[in-house]
Parts: C-alpha cells; structure tokens; sequence
C-alpha cells in the first residue's frame, strides 16, 4: 500500500499556496467558508453518482475532488486560527476509536452502542434535544428520513411498514382534498407532508430515498431519451407529436427494457 502521507502533505501545500495572499490564485484567495460550501455538497453528490454508476476508475478522481474540500475548510480555519488539518484528522480518528470499543478496547460489542456515542458527544456539546444536531442543510429528502430515525430511536415510530404505507394512503387523501380546494398554501403544506411520510416508509423498509429517488431520476432520462430518439428515427421531434403519441412510445420503450431483461 503506498504511503498517503507525502501525497495529502503535497496536496496541503498546494492549498496553502493558492491562498497566499501574496502569490496565489485570485479566485482562491476570495473564498470563504460559505462560499466553498456548495461545491463540498456537490462533491459529495458526484461521489455518490459515481459509486452508483460503478465507475471504479473515475472513483478516485471523484474523491480526490470531495478531499480537496476538506483541506480546503481546513486551509481557511488554519488562517483565521480555528484548527488545522492535523485537528481534523485527530479528532475523527479520535472519534472512531471511541466509538468502537469492541474494537480498540476491553469492551464487549453491544446493539446501538454507535448511537449511544453519538448521544454522549450530543450532550458534551449542549445539543440535548433528540433532533438538534440532525443538520438543516442536508438535502430535504435526506434530513426527512435521519429526523424520523432519530424520533424512531425513542420510540416515536410505526410498528410496521404497513402502518406507514397506510399514513401514506392517509397523507395522499389530504393532499387530494386541498388539491379540490385549490388552496395553493395548504397543497403546499400537504404535499410536504406526503414526501415525509415517503421518506419515513424508505426509512422503515431499509432504504435510502435519496438512492430510490435518483433511480427514479436516471430511469425516466433513459426512458424520455429513448422515446426522443425513436421519434428521431421517424423523422420527427417532440414538438411535432402530442402527449398520446408521446405515452405511446413511452410504453413501447418500458416493453423493450422488459423483453430485454427477461432475456438477460
């Protein structure tokens, strides 16, 4: 295995030169926390795709990008004289150990014994409310699903998965009577609700919405970039048919996919 440490050393150094302010990069020298921010929820974002397509050879390159994010906050902390990169490192590694004693330690494994940690370093930090650290920021999707995971922790939960389809059922008709009453503030409100409840049925079927939701994403690009090109094929553009014509070819595009996976 080579060793990580002259590499992330060199990559240290070449974040500390663009944002010399004397002979660094201009645009580099003008970021702050808030505006570097963004790009480390991108970066993260295009980890993630990248894991989902498989691309193992693209995967490095995909992390080096979100590692550069990391050393990038560090480098702008070490400025102000917050922390440097070698606090992170520590404190994560830190981390790590103690929340697997059953590891590093003398004690047993024991169930929720991550969570019971987390629930430690809660309190020495002041967050003593079960949702307080569950951060805004994430995407609304994801944050719907860890606050209904940590209310379910104490016991704030359905019993099964067919209690929360049924809420689910519940929150569509709601949604379906404002929806009659055109009241657009209450739709809003209501159609906040189903998406909820959504997030709280992956959760409880072991699954990630956001995962289940960028599959979704990917099979109606491939499906709506398979029907523009049939048309193509024809000689016409979606301008030129209707919505029918459309669906129908939507159809015949889901059929092939089925034809092709009951021959693979």
């Amino acid at each position: 295995m080579q060793d990580a440490a002259p590499p992330l050393q060199r990559l240290l150094d070449i974040m500390a030169r663009l944002r010399d302010p004397e002979s660094g990069c201009p645009w580099d020298q003008a970021q702050d926390f808030a505006s570097i921010a963004p790009y480390s929820i991108e970066e993260a974002y295009e980890v993630a795709d990248t894991i989902a397509r498989e691309d193992w050879n693209g995967l490095p390159d995909e992390l080096g990008d979100l590692l550069l994010q990391v050393v990038y906050h560090a480098q702008m902390a070490d400025e102000k004289g917050l922390f440097d990169f070698a606090t992170v490192a520590t404190l994560i590694g830190d981390k790590m150990v103690r929340r697997h004693p059953h590891v590093f330690g003398e004690a047993e494994a024991q169930a929720g014994q991550w969570e019971n940690g987390k629930a430690l370093e809660r309190l020495a930090r002041n967050r003593r409310g079960t949702l307080d650290d569950v951060p805004v920021g994430l995407p609304a999707l994801m944050r719907a699903r860890k606050l209904s995971a940590r209310a379910a922790r104490v016991g704030f939960d359905w019993d099964t998965v067919g209690e929360v389809a049924a809420k689910v059922d519940e929150e569509l008709d709601e949604l379906k009577v404002e929806l009659e009453s055109g009241d657009r503030e209450k739709i809003f409100d209501e159609l906040g609700d189903v998406l909820f409840t959504l997030a709280t049925l992956a959760r409880k079927l072991d699954m990630d919405p956001e995962a289940c939701l960028r599959q979704a994403n990917a099979k109606f690009t491939r499906r709506f970039t398979a029907v523009e090109h049939d048309l193509a094929d024809r000689g016409l553009a979606l301008a030129d048919v209707d919505v029918k014509t459309m669906e129908e070819g939507w159809q015949a595009v889901k059929r092939r996919e089925r034809a092709a996976g009951e021959k693979a």
